[in-house]
């Protein structure tokens, strides 16, 4: 496969929207509330919008009132990574796509059970593939 963790932002400019780009390649977040994603109760898999790999099933979605789509489990394929975020003052994990190193979103302990997890993620950064 493509080596995409090392393309050119030119490269990304040309594939994505402004807004992907912002927020994947260069660690932005979309304004709440801004997509359907976030209330959406359609089944299927989310896909990074970057590179397609499966990052979050459907029936791990859940409503947090945040305002982005939130999950409470990551998908079993493995394509989730973690990073340590501590800009904006406070300790964060950020979640990247394991595959092209996309900014997801963050994770936070504060989620519902079997996990404890809710995975905060930029609706602009999937792409739903439906059941």
């Amino acid at each position: 496969m493509d080596d995409l963790k090392n393309k050119p932002d030119s490269f990304w400019k040309e594939k994505l929207s402004p807004q992907a780009f912002k927020v994947t390649r260069k660690k932005g977040t979309e304004k709440p509330f801004s997509s359907d994603y976030s209330t959406s109760k359609e089944e299927g898999v989310f896909l990074c919008v970057c590179c397609g790999v499966e990052l979050f099933e459907s029936n791990t979605k859940f409503d947090s009132g945040t305002g982005w789509p939130s999950f409470y489990k990551a998908h079993d394929s493995g394509n989730v990574d973690y990073k340590p975020d501590n800009s904006l003052f406070r300790k964060r994990t950020e979640v990247i796509c394991k595959n092209c190193d996309s900014h997801l979103g963050h994770v936070f302990d504060d989620g519902p059970q079997p996990t404890g997890k809710r995975y905060c993620i930029n609706a602009v950064a999937l792409d739903l593939k439906s059941k």
